[in-house]
């Protein structure tokens, strides 16, 4: 298992688990964990003239989805997306890390907000057979991106601790302001791209050349997404804690700030989120 499957909420992104129907996320075999995060497998049965809408504020992170129409590589996202559920139905996806991303495309940065069909008639195959086994359908998944992809670069390695660091880093954390402490395993709130370099002992120009080619989206923009997910996480399991309060512990540098990230993104206020959860 991943540091970040081990490290992050299994509703984090989601936002509003209420409204999820059947809904598993699996750690990715020993072989495949440089290459994958976790598995996210939906499964749904709805009645005629049903619908459940699923919004979504993904991670800073490109997915591969099968599905029984075929197979999709998507892009990391710059706001939220919402799924409206229907009938029947499933998918098997893959939260891909860097390493991997990177070798299934020339240029992540022009996949974002996008996705892409895959030609992979046997993967679907392999998949539609397994389904509706979950660990068996992941296995399959996770076999393909090894033989596919093969074993993490050195690059894809850096760039797997970078993605790390921005998703599973807890926040708050106690700063440290002496550069000289920032080891790696420090645990250092990331709030800026700063912090992350330091961790990494590389430059902040280095982390933006690597995330531009192996995510598609800069460092920053991965760190405002990670605060804007807890924001809305803290938001809605504690009923009592104010915006300031959340808006102070990430980073923010006033609780306007945070609102006005959250209406950017989300498209309604803190306080509509809140109501509606």
């Amino acid at each position: 298992m991943t540091e970040a499957s081990r490290a992050i909420d299994p509703t984090r992104g989601v936002l509003y688990p209420g409204r999820l129907p059947r809904f598993t996320r699996l750690p990715p075999p020993d072989e495949a964990s440089g290459l994958v995060s976790w598995f996210w497998i939906p499964q749904w049965n709805l009645p005629d003239g049903v619908e459940t809408r699923q919004p979504i504020l993904g991670y800073p992170a490109a997915n591969l989805a099968v599905e029984p129409d075929g197979v999709t590589l998507w892009g990391a996202t710059t706001r939220a997306s919402e799924r409206v559920l229907t009938g029947t139905g499933w998918a098997v996806g893959a939260l891909l890390r860097p390493a991997a991303l990177g070798r299934l495309t020339s240029s992540p940065s022009e996949l974002v907000d996008g996705s892409v069909p895959l030609d992979e008639p046997e993967l679907h195959a392999a998949v539609v057979a397994a389904m509706p086994d979950e660990g068996a359908a992941a296995y399959v998944v996770a076999s393909w991106l090894v033989e596919r992809v093969g074993a993490p670069t050195p690059e894809g390695r850096l760039a797997n601790d970078m993605a790390d660091l921005f998703m599973t880093t807890p926040v708050p954390a106690p700063r440290i302001v002496d550069a000289s402490h920032h080891a790696a395993g420090s645990t250092t709130a990331i709030l800026r791209v700063e912090d992350a370099a330091a961790q990494l002992r590389v430059s902040v120009r280095t982390l933006q050349r690597l995330a531009h080619r192996t995510v598609g989206v800069s460092p920053a923009a991965m760190i405002r997404r990670r605060r804007l997910q807890e924001a809305a996480q803290r938001l809605r399991d504690d009923p009592g804690v104010t915006l300031a309060a959340v808006a102070a512990e990430l980073g923010y540098v006033d609780h306007a700030h945070l609102a006005n990230d959250f209406r950017r993104v989300l498209g309604l206020t803190p306080s509509e989120y809140r109501a509606a959860t």
